[in-house]
C-alpha cells in the first residue's frame, strides 16, 4: 500500500506575526510570501536564501520556511535540510517548534527516511498543542510501522488511534487488517473485514478476504455464506472465485450446487476448466446422484485421459448398463492395471450371464495381480458353474 504522508501546508502569511523578527528579515520574509503566492516559489527560495540573519531565531525561522518553499517546489531533500535545522536549533518554540517538527516528520516519512521520522511523530504525540491533532499522529505512526513490517508496532499504535473513538474509516482499518494477516490473527481479521465492508459494500477484494480470513479459520459454512452474499450484491466473481464457491458448497454437503455452478462456468468459459477441474465437476454430480451428469462428465475427462473410463465403466456397471460398460472397459485397454481391468469385466459378464467369459476374466485378473477380490469371484462362479451342471445333469 502507498500512502501520503505530506500534511497541508503549515505555514502561512499570517504565520509571521506568531514569531518577532529582526525588521530587515522581517521584510525579506514578507517579500518572499508575496512570490510564493503568485507561484514564484523559485524567486522566493532565492529571497530567503539571500537573507543574512544573525539572530538563532531569525535563521530557524527563515530555514522553516525555506522547508515549505523547497518542498512546495519539489525540492525534497533540500526541504529535509532546512526543516531539520529549524527543529534542531531547539529556537521555534511551543507551537511554531511543534509544528516545524511536524513538517520535519512529514517530510522524512514522504522520502521513507522511516526510522528518523517515527521517532519525530512519537515525540510530537506526547507534546501536541492540540489533541485532535493526535489520533492523525497515531494513524502516521501506524503506516510507517507497516512500511517497516513492524507488524505488532502497526497494531499498537492503530489501537492508539482507535482509543479516541473516531467513526471507522478506511485507511487505519485496512492498515490494521494487513499487520493482522501477517500476523495470521485470522480471527480477530474477521471483525476489520465486517467493518471495511460496512464502508465499502461494493468492495470485491474484501469480501475476498472475508471468504479467505473464514476458510483459514475453518468456518466453511460462514465462508459460503459470505460468498454467495457478494455473489447476491453483485460483486464480480473471478473463475477462480466461482469454482471456490462450487467447492464450499461441497464442503458444506451441497454438492448439486457445486455441480451446477461448475456447470455454469463450463457454459459461459469452457476453456478455463482444467481437466482437474472437469473431474471435480464429475465427482459432484456423483455426489449429487445425478448419475447421467456424472457420466457425461467422466466421459469428457477421459476424452483427455483415458484412464477416467475406469469410472464411466464403474458407474454403468452401477446404473445396470452392462454391455455399454464393457465398450467402456475396451476403451480402457492399456490405460489401467490390467488385473483392475478384468475384474470389472467379471462383473459385467457375470449381470449379462456370460458365466465361462467372467470366469475366465476372474483367473486373468487373479494371474496377473493375485486378490482376494479375485478368488472370491473364481470360488463363487466355480461354484455356479458346477451347481448349473449338476441342475442339468
Amino acid at each position: 500500500m502507498k500512502y501520503i504522508f505530506i500534511s497541508l501546508l503549515w505555514l502561512y502569511a499570517s504565520a509571521v506575526s506568531a514569531v518577532e523578527l529582526s525588521r530587515h528579515v522581517a521584510a525579506q520574509v514578507m517579500q518572499a510570501q508575496k512570490h510564493a503566492e503568485q507561484q514564484q516559489l523559485d524567486k522566493a527560495i532565492q529571497t530567503l536564501r539571500a537573507v543574512t540573519a544573525e539572530q538563532p531565531q531569525d535563521k530557524a525561522y527563515v530555514a522553516l520556511l525555506l522547508a515549505n518553499y523547497y518542498w512546495q517546489n519539489g525540492q525534497s531533500q533540500s526541504a529535509i535540510e532546512q526543516a531539520r535545522y529549524a527543529v534542531t536549533s531547539n529556537q521555534l518554540k511551543e507551537a511554531m517548534g511543534w509544528r516545524a517538527k511536524r513538517m520535519l516528520a512529514d517530510l522524512l516519512a514522504n522520502d521513507h527516511q522511516y526510522q528518523e521520522a517515527v521517532t519525530y511523530y512519537r515525540q510530537l504525540v506526547e507534546h501536541a498543542p492540540v489533541k485532535k491533532d493526535v489520533p492523525q499522529l497515531w494513524l502516521r505512526i501506524g503506516q510507517i510501522h507497516y512500511q517497516l513490517a513492524q507488524w505488532q508496532q502497526t497494531l499498537d499504535a492503530i489501537a492508539q488511534y482507535e482509543r479516541f473513538q473516531l467513526p471507522d474509516a478506511v485507511m487505519p482499518l485496512s492498515i490494521q487488517l494487513g499487520a493482522q494477516i501477517q500476523l495470521t490473527r485470522y480471527q480477530a481479521a474477521i471483525p476489520t473485514i465486517k467493518r471495511l465492508l460496512a464502508l465499502e459494500p461494493d468492495q470485491r477484494n474484501w469480501w475476498l478476504q472475508l471468504v479467505n480470513m473464514e476458510i483459514k479459520t475453518k468456518q466453511y459454512r460462514a465462508a459460503l455464506a459470505s460468498l454467495e452474499l457478494a455473489r447476491l450484491k453483485g460483486v464480480e466473481l473471478s473463475d477462480q472465485n466461482l469454482k471456490l464457491l462450487a467447492n464450499l458448497y461441497a464442503q458444506n454437503g451441497i454438492p448439486e450446487r457445486a455441480a451446477r455452478v461448475m456447470a455454469s462456468l463450463a457454459a459461459q468459459s469452457p476453456s478455463v476448466l482444467t481437466l482437474d477441474d472437469i473431474t471435480q465437476m464429475a465427482y459432484y454430480w456423483q455426489q449429487a446422484k445425478e448419475w447421467d451428469q456424472a457420466i457425461e462428465n467422466w466421459r469428457i475427462a477421459a476424452q483427455q485421459d483415458k484412464k477416467y473410463y475406469r469410472d464411466v465403466a464403474r458407474l454403468q456397471l452401477q446404473q445396470g448398463d452392462y454391455q455399454e460398460a464393457l465398450e467402456t472397459l475396451a476403451l480402457l485397454q492399456g490405460h489401467d492395471k490390467a488385473a483392475d481391468i478384468a475384474l470389472l469385466r467379471t462383473q459385467a459378464l457375470y449381470k449379462l450371464n456370460q458365466l465361462d467369459q467372467a470366469l475366465h476374466q476372474a483367473k486373468k485378473a487373479d494371474s496377473l495381480e493375485p486378490s482376494r477380490e479375485a478368488k472370491s469371484w473364481i470360488k463363487y462362479l466355480t461354484q455356479l458353474h458346477q451347481y448349473r451342471q449338476n441342475r442339468e445333469s
